[in-house]
């Protein structure tokens, strides 16, 4: 039994996570919000899971280096300052990073790798996905992540390659671009879809999330893997050994 700590408690994927934990057998220790203190929180814990806001993220990497417990990050919206604090961190402890905590979004991503390395750039990707209308980032951290593998299968970078936001006369398509777009409306979960588009053939690879009980319940995956790890920086992958 772990003993783990939600930060971002109050929101939506918070109370999602602690049901989750008590449903697996761990104990819930407690959470923080905005103007708590995660340093208290992550003293009491094995693992702290933290689903809360990109502002937040420095300190609650500083909280879970001091106490020395784990941290799984499901936050979106990250920079590549965000990223320098993670990598920093990760010499110390053992961090899982991920835009998805889903086992399933986890395996797509793996299969449009694959995709994408095998089709090569003959093929046209495009990532869609929808999302509820409180959302405020876009494209979310799941399309971001699709786009990565994406890229990762072609042997390029994202940002090199990433096409988003068309409108107006934007011309041909350019050759190798990977697309997203972005759709917000009602209570949608998270619905993604790669499409991988030839000439005269098309693949579509998707994956509907009906209920956020499959990230929580991932991310709770993702602690009980994650423990006892050397510090380092890991992946959903390395829980699903991909």
């Amino acid at each position: 039994m772990a003993r783990i700590g939600v930060i971002g408690s109050e929101g939506r994927m918070g109370q999602a996570l602690m049901a989750a934990i008590t449903q697996a057998g761990h104990e819930y220790v407690g959470g923080v919000d905005k103007g708590g203190d995660v340093t208290a929180l992550a003293a009491q814990c094995d693992a702290l899971v933290d689903f809360s806001a990109p502002a937040a993220l420095a300190d609650n990497l500083s909280a879970a280096r001091t106490a020395g417990c784990a941290l799984v990050i499901g936050t979106t919206g990250l920079e590549p300052a965000h990223h320098t604090h993670i990598d920093s961190a990760a010499r110390q402890i053992a961090v899982l990073q991920t835009g998805n905590t889903s086992l399933g979004v986890t395996l797509l991503a793996h299969l449009v790798q694959e995709a994408a390395a095998r089709l090569g750039t003959d093929w046209d990707i495009e990532i869609v996905e929808m999302h509820h209308r409180m959302k405020v980032d876009a494209p979310s951290g799941t399309a971001l992540l699709l786009g990565e593998a994406a890229a990762k299968g072609r042997g390029v970078d994202l940002d090199h390659v990433k096409d988003s936001g068309r409108d107006g006369q934007t011309g041909a398509r350019e050759p190798g671009a990977i697309g997203f777009a972005a759709l917000r409306g009602g209570t949608v979960a998270g619905d993604h879809s790669v499409i991988l588009a030839g000439d005269e053939e098309r693949i579509t690879l998707t994956h509907n999330a009906e209920n956020r009980m499959i990230f929580a319940r991932g991310a709770v995956k993702a602690v009980e893997w994650l423990i006892g790890k050397n510090a380092g920086r890991y992946t959903m992958n390395d829980v699903l050994s991909l």
